[in-house]
């Protein structure tokens, strides 16, 4: 499936800018959210075809907002890689068993985000 438009959640401005910009210069539409619940509402209302998102966050953190959006009907579909400083095997395992289809561990190069993008072109 091409990529054109990936929603980027993070709740730190910096990584959010970061992420934004990796993607932005590969050509791809970049929706941002800053929460959780941002996240899952923008993935309903923007149905973006790849999601980057950052485990700890205030209020609904990163797993319980891939939980919901992977078991929505109608953003089940779209893949979660997560990004974040949390990297140990259990982050790895639980995030994944959250639904997640990817993990890029942070601190991160460029690379890491677009070889995560390859993988569901």
């Amino acid at each position: 499936m091409p990529i054109h438009k990936v929603l980027v959640v993070d709740d730190s401005p910096t990584e959010l800018a970061n992420i934004r910009s990796i993607l932005s210069d590969s050509g791809l539409e970049v929706v941002s959210a800053s929460s959780g619940e941002e996240a899952v509402n923008k993935a309903r209302a923007e149905r973006p075809d790849l999601i980057f998102m950052d485990i700890v966050m205030p209020g609904m953190d990163g797993f319980a907002a891939c939980r919901e959006i992977s078991h929505d009907s109608a953003t089940k579909d779209i893949p979660v890689v997560f990004v974040s400083v949390k990297n140990q095997k259990a982050d790895r395992l639980w995030a994944q068993m959250q639904g997640g289809r990817g993990f890029i561990s942070k601190p991160f190069v460029p690379d890491d985000i677009i070889e995560q993008l390859k993988a569901f072109q």
